[in-house]
C-alpha cells in the first residue's frame, strides 16, 4: 500500500501503475536529458573554447584597430609634414632654378649684346669703307663723264675740219704721223706709261718712233711705224701683167729697204735688243706680205726685224707686258714677301676672330639648349606638383623627400 496525500493506493492499482510509469518515464527522460546535457556540454566545450579564443581575437582586433587609428593619425600628420617640406623644397628649387635661369639669360643677353655690338661695329666700318669707295668711284665717274662730254664737244667742233683718211695717207709725213698715232694708241693701251718712250733718240742720233724699256735680256726694243702704202696701192691697183710685175718689184724693193733701214738704225749692240719691230698699221698690207712675199718675211727674220700688224703687235706687247711684270716682281720680291707676311698675319688674325665668333655663337646655342632643358624639367616638376604625383619624382630627388615614420605597433 502506498499513501499519497492521505490517500492509500494499492500497488496494483492502475493509478499507481500509471503514476509509477509516469514517474519512471520522467526519471528516464530526466536521465536521458542529463545524459544529453552531458553530451551537449562535452560537445559545446570546444565551441566555448573557440568562442573564448574568438573573443580574445576580437579584443586583440579592437586593440589593433585602436593602434591602427593612432598609426593612421601619425601617418597623416607625417604625410602632411612631408608635403609641407616637399612643397618648401620644390619652391626653393624652383626659386634657385629661376635665379639660375635669370642669371644665364642675363649672361647670354650680355654676350649677345657684346657680339652684336662687335658685329655692328665691323659692319659699320665695312659700310663706311664701302660708302667711301663708292663716293670716290662716283666722283671719278663724274669726272670721266665730264671729260667724255668735253671730248665729245671737241669732236663735234672738229668734225668739219677733219681730213679724209685718203688725204692723210696720200702724204708721207701725214701717213707716218698716222702710223705713229696708231702705234701710240696700241702701246699706251698694252703697256704702263713708264715702260716705253715715243720719239726716243738713240746714241747714233737716230730717232725711234717707240722705244720699249725691256729688261736684259732682251733689253730695250725699237718699234718703227713706217709702211709702204704707195707700193701696196700700185700692187692692188695694177690692171695688166706689166703693171703687176712692176708693182711687185717696187713693193719688194720698198719693203726690203724698210727692213734694212730698221736693222741698221735701230739694232745697236749693248744699247738695244738683238732685234726690232716693223709696225704695219694695215692688216691688209700685213696679210698681202705674208701671203705673196714669204721671202721678204724670211729676210726680215734673218735681219732680226719682226713684222707686226695691229693685231699681232697687241699680242706681242702683251707678252712684253708679262716680261715687264715678271721683272718688276723680281725687283719687288722683298716688298712682295713682306706684304705676303703681313697678309698671312691678317689671315691668321681673321681666322682667330672667326673662331672666337664661332665659339661665342656655339656657347650661346649651348646655353639656350640648357635653358630649354631646365625649363622643360621645371615645367614637368610643376605639373607633377600640381597633380600631387610624388611617386614619379626622379630618383635623384629621393634624398630630398622626408621619409614616412613607422608606427610603434
Amino acid at each position: 500500500m502506498i499513501e499519497i496525500s492521505g490517500t492509500q493506493y494499492a500497488l496494483n492499482d492502475p493509478v499507481i501503475l500509471i503514476g509509477g510509469g509516469l514517474v519512471a518515464l520522467i526519471l528516464l527522460l530526466l536521465f536521458l536529458s542529463l545524459r544529453a546535457a552531458n553530451r551537449s556540454a562535452r560537445m559545446a566545450e570546444p565551441l566555448a573554447r573557440q568562442m573564448a579564443h574568438l573573443g580574445q581575437h576580437v579584443q586583440q582586433l579592437g586593440q589593433g584597430q585602436e593602434q591602427m587609428r593612432g598609426g593612421l593619425q601619425h601617418v597623416s600628420d607625417t604625410q602632411a609634414n612631408a608635403q609641407v617640406q616637399v612643397i618648401q623644397t620644390v619652391e626653393s628649387r624652383l626659386s634657385s632654378v629661376q635665379q639660375q635661369m635669370n642669371d644665364r639669360l642675363a649672361d647670354n643677353a650680355m654676350k649677345s649684346a657684346r657680339a652684336l655690338a662687335e658685329m655692328q661695329e665691323r659692319m659699320k666700318e665695312s659700310l663706311h669703307g664701302s660708302s667711301k669707295q663708292t663716293a670716290t668711284s662716283l666722283t671719278q665717274l663724274q669726272e670721266r663723264l665730264a671729260a667724255i662730254d668735253k671730248a665729245q664737244d671737241n669732236i663735234t667742233k672738229l668734225s668739219g675740219d677733219v681730213l679724209s683718211l685718203q688725204d692723210i695717207l696720200s702724204n708721207k709725213q701725214t701717213r707716218g704721223a698716222f702710223g705713229e698715232i696708231q702705234l701710240n694708241d696700241i702701246v699706251s693701251k698694252a703697256l704702263p706709261a713708264d715702260s716705253f718712250k715715243l720719239q726716243a733718240t738713240l746714241s747714233n742720233g737716230r730717232r725711234a718712233d717707240c722705244l720699249i724699256h725691256l729688261p736684259n735680256p732682251p733689253g730695250p726694243i725699237v718699234i718703227d711705224s713706217k709702211f709702204p702704202l704707195e707700193a701696196y696701192e700700185a700692187l692692188i691697183g695694177s690692171s695688166n701683167d706689166m703693171e703687176l710685175k712692176a708693182a711687185v718689184q717696187m713693193f719688194r724693193t720698198t719693203v726690203r729697204k724698210h727692213i734694212n733701214d730698221i736693222s741698221e738704225k735701230y739694232i745697236l749692240d749693248g744699247e738695244t735688243a738683238d732685234g726690232a719691230l716693223m709696225f704695219l698699221p694695215s692688216e691688209a698690207v700685213y696679210a698681202e706680205l705674208h701671203a705673196k712675199f714669204p721671202e721678204l718675211v724670211q729676210e726680215s727674220f734673218n735681219k732680226r726685224v719682226w713684222i707686226v700688224s695691229p693685231t699681232t703687235c697687241m699680242a706681242t706687247l702683251n707678252t712684253m707686258r708679262a716680261i715687264l711684270k715678271d721683272a718688276r716682281m723680281r725687283e719687288q720680291t722683298g716688298a712682295i714677301r713682306k706684304e705676303l707676311g703681313l697678309l698671312h698675319k691678317d689671315v691668321d688674325r681673321l681666322g682667330d676672330r672667326v673662331s672666337n665668333l664661332d665659339r661665342h655663337f656655339g656657347q650661346a646655342a649651348k646655353d639656350i639648349s640648357e635653358i630649354k632643358i631646365s625649363a622643360e624639367k621645371a615645367g614637368r616638376r610643376a605639373q607633377r606638383l600640381d597633380n600631387f604625383d610624388f611617386e614619379e619624382l626622379a630618383t635623384d630627388d629621393h634624398a630630398n623627400v622626408v621619409p614616412l615614420g613607422k608606427s610603434e605597433a
